[in-house]
């Protein structure tokens, strides 16, 4: 299996930024969308992992911005934030992007996310967003505003619906630096057949080579986001490092 990176784009309020942990408030902003998503495909990079943020908090959207940027370029897009319906998933898919992940309605509305893998197949992906607690491995939903229930109950009904790919993000990680929790994808690798993609942590090529020797196990790639805003690598080196 090759080892795929996808550069993130995380849109809010028509900007690049990045949060911390999830959380609304903790934006870095990093200037026009568009052009940070040109700066990684001239880069090399293959895939771009494009949100919009608030979509995904319910604050808004920023659709038509993101449609022009699917259209604008060259390379595959997997789109996210606030699919959650017929309307929002037809204009995501619309956009002309590769595949879309849904979040929340994956976790809300089983009957419609079941309906919709059986539509789409390999262009919808499942978002699952864990956070480690007392109680156990719990997702996270409406922008990780809410409990989404246990990751494995969850796991088990996607995967009984045929959902082909799951993007997981470990949410005490995500935007820190502090490195992934290849603990928990290994887990989630040995529970299901479908490829995974990681998200959350990365801060090193370390950590991508680290994520990349669990393509074997079933993670097929790594989303990354703040260590390549802050310059802790390229995203040339990073690609010759887990090529």
């Amino acid at each position: 299996m090759t080892f795929t990176l996808l550069p993130a784009v995380d849109v809010a309020e028509g900007q690049a930024v990045r949060l911390v942990q999830g959380a609304a408030g903790t934006e870095t902003s990093y200037g026009d969308p568009l052009e940070a998503a040109l700066t990684w495909q001239r880069a090399g990079a293959e895939w771009i992992h494009l949100v919009d943020l608030d979509a995904a908090f319910g604050r808004g959207a920023n659709r038509e911005l993101l449609a022009e940027a699917v259209a604008k370029l060259d390379v595959r897009v997997e789109l996210s934030g606030g699919i959650r319906d017929d309307a929002s998933l037809r204009a995501a898919l619309s956009t002309g992007c590769e595949r879309v992940n849904l979040g929340t309605a994956a976790l809300e509305d089983p009957e419609w996310t079941a309906r919709v893998v059986a539509e789409h197949g390999e262009r919808v992906a499942v978002g699952l967003d864990v956070r480690i607690t007392d109680e156990g491995h719990r997702l996270a939903a409406r922008g990780w505003t809410k409990d989404g229930g246990d990751l494995w109950e969850v796991l088990a009904r996607l995967d009984a619906a045929g959902c082909r790919r799951y993007v997981v993000t470990d949410v005490s990680k995500d935007g820190t630096l502090r490195g992934p929790n290849v603990e928990l994808l290994r887990e989630v690798c040995s529970r299901t057949d479908a490829p995974v993609v990681a998200s959350g942590g990365v801060s090193s090529v370390d950590d991508l080579v680290a994520l990349s020797r669990l393509a074997p196990d079933g993670v097929e790639g790594s989303i990354v986001g703040k260590a390549l805003y802050a310059g802790n690598f390229t995203l040339e080196e990073a690609l010759a490092a887990v090529r």
